[in-house]
This record gives C-alpha cells, structure tokens and sequence, in this order.
C-alpha cells in the first residue's frame, strides 16, 4: 500500500477541458497525491496546458493521448501512465460523449457510439487498472455518472446516454462487491447540469441553480482518498437543485 505525502498517482480520463480539467487539478492539490496523468482525445493543447498547472502545483503529469473507443487504448493509457509516472493508483473515468436527440431518431452507429464511450471505455479502463491495485492493496475507482442515473424516469432525449450511465452504475456496484476486502473502492459521483453545458429543450432548474465542477471535483477528492476508506459502491449526486 502506498502510504505518506506524493505517494499515488491519479489517471483522469477525458481531463484537457470541462470537468475532467477541474477533477485533475483538484486532485494535484491532495497531499497524497503526487502525479496526475492528463488524458486527451483530440485537445492536445488544452491538456498540456492541464499539465503545465499541476506541475506548477509541484506535482508530476504527464499528457496521454488515447482513443477509448477502443478497448486496446484502454490497457494502453493505464500501461503508458504507469511507465511514466509509476503506477495508477487512482483511477476516475470521467471520459463519455453526450448526445441529445429525440429518442426515435437515434440510430443503431450512435447507441454504440455512446454505450463504448461511457460504459465500455469506463469498463475496460477498470479492468486494465485492477490488477495493478489489488497487488499493491490500495486503489480508488470512480466512475462519473449523472444526476438521474438511479431514478429510471423517461428522460428522451438523452437516452442512449442515460442507458449507458445506467449500466455503469451497475458496473459500479458490481466491482465494488467483487472487490470488498480488498483495499480497491469503486464508486460513482454523478453531476447534474454544470457550468457551461446545455440544458435540454423545455428543462428549467429550480431557482436558476448551474453546478459548478469544482464542486464535482471536491467529491472526487474526498472518495478518492484515505477519509473515505469505508465507501464503496456509493452514487454520491453533486447536483443542487437541478434533480428537485
């Protein structure tokens, strides 16, 4: 188990902008955590720049291009980011395409699409990382969901999306008790509308109230580290009023 401050290193998926930006400079803040690998699928810029504040941070990073589309990208960037930086020993997959459009237009290539972006991305990257985990008797998981994942009401414009979320809060909950015992969490934090993202058609949020990622980011730290030792398997939802 490492132990003591800089010791773990974290993996953000999908971190050169957005809330993945927000989730891998929070985490260079912890004092445990003393490298942050930066992945990126077409913003390569924008993730340099991610690096360049978490080394400012006095932190290592690293900048990892993959397409996570593809399953063999996922053992990929857990291996390039354990070579680089010396192990994963956090792990948030927080990478996933949104798509919004009425339900009966959607078709077959676009299900897939977002079913291999949000939960087989998500699943492969996990099962790339465990191994690794499990012997050193300490790892965090968790996997970004969203603020409706467990209500199981009619959203129709983002249904492949929330299809895909649904079963990544299974997978959830699936490797959490697989694991139990272990020294691995596994875990979901799940965002409602942030900063900066568009609000479906004829959607209004109580009192006006937009998420800020910092606030998402600030769950990720906390489950992430040794406070939250005795969690797993938990959806926690940063969401304000958006899910009222």
């Amino acid at each position: 188990m490492k132990t003591g401050s800089n010791s773990r290193i974290a993996l953000v998926t999908g971190s050169s902008r957005g809330l993945g930006r927000a989730i891998a400079l929070r985490l260079a803040e912890e004092p445990e955590v003393g490298g942050v690998a930066v992945h990126y699928r077409s913003e390569r810029e924008a993730a340099l720049q991610v690096a360049r504040l978490i080394r400012d941070r006095g932190k290592r990073s690293t900048v990892i291009w993959a397409d996570l589309y593809q399953e063999k990208h996922c053992g990929r960037i857990l291996n390039t980011a354990a070579q680089r930086l010396g192990g994963v020993d956090i792990l948030v997959n927080n990478f996933g395409p949104l798509l919004i459009t009425p339900w009966k237009d959607v078709t077959s290539a676009e299900c897939q699409r977002i079913h291999r972006g949000n939960f087989l991305s998500a699943l492969h990257c996990l099962q790339a990382a465990l191994p690794a985990m499990k012997a050193g008797g300490w790892g965090r998981v968790v996997n970004i969901g969203y603020h409706r994942v467990e209500q199981w009401s009619a959203f129709p414009g983002i249904l492949p999306y929330a299809a895909a979320k649904a079963a990544l809060l299974l997978m959830t909950r699936t490797a959490a008790a697989a694991e139990a015992g272990s020294g691995v969490t596994v875990n979901m934090v799940s965002p409602g509308l942030l900063r900066g993202g568009k609000l479906p058609a004829g959607k209004k949020i109580p009192r006006g109230l937009v998420g800020d990622p910092a606030d998402v980011a600030e769950a990720v730290a906390w489950i992430v580290s040794d406070r939250a030792a005795g969690v797993t398997g938990a959806n926690i939802i940063v969401a304000g009023t958006w899910r009222m």
